[in-house]
């Protein structure tokens, strides 16, 4: 038993050690942020984790009541000879699109990120209250 403990410590030594020596750290890939949706009584507030992103590389739009968030995290730049021993951050572009209610005010939704944070403020359209129409005769 002991040997074949020390044989897979041998074996994750030689793979965790030299797997990100081959590993291409130029190539970015596709991530997803983690996002929270929370419905309050005149508005929903959507919030996505983009550490790292800056402003500029998030594009926020709503379209037949689909609302959608892209946008791209660079990867770090490295100098000659430099590189990374491990990379555990997703670097590229991300997308996410979430369909809304028919009682949202598409038109006055607001976005700001704050501390690698995204908020997304969707207010809700005030209430139509029933009309009573008179019937002539």
């Amino acid at each position: 038993m002991d040997s074949f403990r020390e044989f897979r410590g041998e074996l994750d030594r030689i793979f965790n050690t030299n797997a990100a020596a081959y590993t291409d750290t130029d190539t970015d890939t596709e991530w997803v942020p983690a996002v929270d949706i929370k419905e309050a009584k005149d508005a929903y507030e959507v919030v996505a984790d983009v550490p790292g992103v800056d402003p500029k590389n998030i594009d926020v739009s709503i379209e037949d009541s689909v609302l959608t968030v892209k946008g791209e995290r660079k990867s770090e730049s490295k100098d000659e000879g430099e590189g990374f021993t491990r990379t555990e951050r997703a670097y590229g572009s991300f997308y996410r699109r979430f369909t809304l209610p028919d009682t949202v005010d598409a038109e006055n939704i607001s976005a700001k990120t704050e501390h690698g944070v995204l908020k997304l403020y969707i207010p809700k359209k005030e209430k139509v209250l029933p009309k009573k129409i008179s019937v002539e005769g």
